[in-house]
This record gives structure tokens, C-alpha cells and sequence, in this order.
């Protein structure tokens, strides 16, 4: 009988440890994150703002002395936005001055109605599916709380978890997604279906007055939002766009110069605006570097992690004061999705990561047609990579965006089937790329380089 207890006892450890691997790596799938859709949203033609119109909006700010208007002219001349971003209704319609709370529900309102709708219309799921709503505005926050209105207008259960993210920039699509990623971790092995909406409320953000450093925001801020279900299921993997692979966030905020790159405050006229001064693209940069010595490790194949063990190694024996490391990030990546800032942080990110031109034209295309539409912006430029079907099944993607703190978030996507739907850049895609992302401002009103100062003065945007 001993002599049998052996071998039985180690046919039941066996078995155990075996239901254990077992127990972990269905933990490990149901607690995978898949996008199943996206959704972004286009706004009805009549907010489309035109050169004329744009100039008819500044001209009619009288805190606006000529020089002031003649450099808020300047900027936009050279941003990298076309004619074809959006503004809300009541900028266009001149009461920018006096925009209210509704004119802010009513902007979140069309943009929820049209995007989260036809998201569900896109997919076999209605709202009582939902199981967390993560909702992200950054300078809106009413009460009751956007997460709680789109709730209600949709009827969703009592019991769906829901989060109204505010105050993280243009960064917070990721901080939501880790939020997902984490409820979803939480709840394994039970599947969840969750709703992200990403957007921005620029009617309560308006700045009309003088300073310099704040009249960027103009320049570059325009209306959009998306909507995007994702789910746990790996049942739903199959019809799943892409899965996540890795998400990592980075805040260098104890830096002064990146803290306060991005920063809400009263001018000298206690009007309240957002100054984005000249260390924006270096903070973006230094934030981006923390975020890859996290991120490396693991979207690197092996060769390249030995190169760079090799350069790091050797440069310490040379005893070097300053070690510099090249990343060659296109080893593990394939397409880059980079935040459409601004044609700044666009440069910068190209130049000290070693990308090409090829690299961040869907960004450099997204800020041409969409404008900075904060923490949406990464959805357009997927959308971009989508819609000219350049997203094939098993590519790695790099959703990188950048935020006020200064935080910069990614994560790696892995495409888990071709893709080709033109979404919100159906009309339009077959013109882009264009040549020429340069403004006609300078060409319509030639006037406001009239004794103007040198180009070297204007912040770079």
C-alpha cells in the first residue's frame, strides 16, 4: 500500500499543479482587453471653420489691439490646420463671449448622441450590455457628471460601473484604458464589456483676451470626441479589431519646465485660459523617454535589447559622463499612432525617436483635417491608418499621447485582423496625404506681415 501511495500521490500533485496552469491561463485570457469598435465623430458641416470665418471670429474680439491680432493670425498660419476643422455652434454664431453650461451639454450632447449611437449600431450591443462606462473630459465636469448623463440618456443598468475622468489633458484616452484594464483584471474570470468616450468640451474653454502664450489653445483646439467598446471576452476575440498588449503611463510633473508647459490660469485681465509656453515639445520628449525605459522591454525583439545592452555596457566602460542610447523602435513596432499636439510635438518626437516622415503623417494628416482634439486625437489617427487599410492582421501598433503634468501614456496594440473601414474619414481620405500642410491665412490677408516681428519670436507650436 505505500509503494502505491507514491505514485498516487503523484498522480494528484500532477493533476493539480496541471488545473492550476489551467485555472491561471484562463485567468490570463479572460482578463485580456479587446477593442471590438471605434467610433469618431464627425460634426454636422456648418461648424466647419473656414479661413474667413476664423478671421471673422478673432477680428470680433476687442480686447484685440492690432499687433494682438495680427499674431494670433501668424499662429494659425502656421499650426497645421486646414479649413475643415470644427468649432462649437456658439463661437460660430459670435456669442464666444457669452457661451454657457448649456452650450456646453449641448456640444457634449451632439457629440454622445451621434458617436456612442452609432457605436452601438456598429456592433450586436445596445447599452444594457455595458458593463463599465469611463467616461473623459478634461476641463468639463458638471453635476450631475457626463458619465452619469450618458447613462441616463441611454438607459443603462443600475448596476454598470461607471468613471468621469477629469483634469489629465489630452493624455486620458490611455488613463482610461487602464481603468478598463484594470476592472476587467479585477473581475476575472467574469467577461466585461466596457465603453470608453473620449472627448473634449471646448464652449466653457473659450479664452478672448490678450495673452500671448494663451491664444495658442486657438490655434490648435477644435470639437471631436470617439467612442470605443472593448470587452474581456475571448469569445469575442475573433471579431475583436485589435488586443492590448501593453499599457504603460509616465508622469514627470516634478519637473517645473514639463509642470507647468501646459497650465489653466487668469491672465493680467483675470480672464481664464490655458498658457502653453515654448518647453512644451521638450517636456513631451522627457516624458516620452520615461515612458519607453518602461516600455522597451517589452515591445523590443531580443537582438535589439542585447544591442542596446551592448552600447549602454560599452559606453560605461569608456567611462563616459553621458551615456546615449539609439532606440531603433521600428524593430518592434509598425505603425506609430502619435497624439496630433501640434506640429511641434509631432517634430520633436520624430527627431530624437528616429522616425520618418512616413511615421507621423497620419498624425501631421489628423491635425490638418481634425485639428487637437485632446484626448480623441489618437482615435482620428488610427482611424487615418485604418481607413487607407495600411492596419494588417498581426501588426503592432503604438498609441502614444501626450498630456498637461506632464504625462505621456502607451500601449501597444496588436491587430488581430485586417482592417479597412473609412469611418470618419470617408469623404476625404482619398485626398490625403497633402502636400502642403501651410494655412491661407497668409495668402488671404498678406497684411498681417506688415511690420511684423521675425518669425524666430512666435512660439514654436
Amino acid at each position: 500500500m505505500e509503494l502505491l501511495a507514491v505514485p498516487v500521490l503523484l498522480a494528484a500533485m500532477a493533476m493539480t499543479l496541471t488545473y492550476l496552469a489551467w485555472t491561471a491561463a484562463s485567468r490570463r485570457r479572460r482578463s485580456q482587453c479587446y477593442l471590438l469598435d471605434y467610433v469618431c465623430y464627425k460634426p454636422p458641416d456648418d461648424r466647419k471653420l473656414t479661413t474667413d470665418m476664423g478671421f471673422a471670429v478673432a477680428e470680433r474680439n476687442k480686447q484685440l489691439g492690432a499687433p494682438e491680432l495680427r499674431y494670433l493670425l501668424r499662429l494659425t498660419s502656421r499650426a497645421g490646420l486646414g479649413e475643415q476643422t470644427y468649432l462649437p455652434s456658439g463661437a460660430l454664431a459670435g456669442r464666444e463671449k457669452c457661451l454657457t453650461y448649456q452650450d456646453a451639454h449641448d456640444e457634449m450632447d451632439a457629440f454622445f448622441i451621434d458617436a456612442v449611437a452609432g457605436l452601438f449600431a456598429k456592433t450586436v450591443f445596445g447599452p444594457r450590455d455595458v458593463d463599465v462606462l469611463v467616461v473623459n473630459v478634461n476641463i468639463f465636469c458638471p453635476q450631475p457628471c457626463l458619465a452619469s448623463r450618458i447613462a441616463h440618456h441611454y438607459g443603462m443598468r443600475d448596476d454598470v460601473v461607471a468613471y468621469n475622468v477629469s483634469g489629465m489633458g489630452c493624455s486620458a484616452t490611455l488613463v482610461s484604458l487602464d481603468i478598463v484594464q484594470n476592472v476587467m483584471r479585477a473581475r476575472s474570470p467574469c467577461p466585461v464589456l466596457a465603453l470608453v468616450v473620449s472627448t473634449e468640451v471646448l464652449s466653457t474653454g473659450w479664452y478672448g483676451g490678450r495673452d500671448r502664450s494663451m491664444m495658442l489653445g486657438l490655434c490648435l483646439f477644435r470639437c471631436g470626441g470617439a467612442a470605443a467598446l472593448l470587452t474581456s471576452d475571448p469569445a469575442l476575440g475573433g471579431r475583436a479589431k485589435m488586443k492590448l498588449r501593453r499599457l504603460v503611463r509616465a508622469t514627470v510633473a516634478a519637473n517645473d519646465d514639463a509642470y507647468s508647459a501646459i497650465f489653466q490660469r487668469e491672465d493680467a485681465d483675470n480672464i481664464t485660459g490655458f498658457s502653453i509656453n515654448k518647453t512644451l515639445p521638450k517636456a513631451a520628449v522627457q516624458a516620452f523617454a520615461a515612458n519607453l525605459k518602461r516600455l522597451v522591454p517589452f515591445i523590443l525583439p531580443a537582438r535589439e535589447l542585447v544591442r542596446l545592452a551592448a552600447s549602454f555596457t560599452w559606453q560605461k566602460m569608456q567611462r563616459r559622463q553621458r551615456v546615449k542610447i539609439n532606440v531603433n523602435l521600428k524593430t518592434g513596432v509598425d505603425h506609430f499612432c502619435l497624439h496630433s499636439g501640434g506640429v511641434a510635438v509631432i517634430d520633436a518626437v520624430k527627431k530624437n525617436f528616429g522616425l520618418n516622415e512616413a511615421d507621423v503623417e497620419p498624425s501631421r494628416m489628423t491635425l490638418h483635417r481634425w485639428g487637437n482634439t485632446s484626448a480623441s486625437s489618437v482615435w482620428y489617427v488610427l482611424a487615418y491608418m485604418e481607413a487607407k487599410r495600411r492596419l494588417k492582421r498581426r501588426d503592432r501598433v503604438l498609441m502614444v499621447t501626450f498630456g498637461s503634468g506632464f504625462k505621456c501614456n502607451s500601449c501597444m496594440w496588436e491587430v488581430t485582423r485586417d482592417l479597412a473601414d473609412k469611418g470618419a474619414w470617408a469623404d476625404c481620405i482619398d485626398e490625403y496625404p497633402v502636400e502642403s500642410t501651410a494655412n491661407p491665412y497668409t495668402d488671404k490677408y498678406s497684411w498681417m506681415n506688415d511690420n511684423a516681428d521675425d518669425d524666430s519670436t512666435l512660439p514654436v507650436l
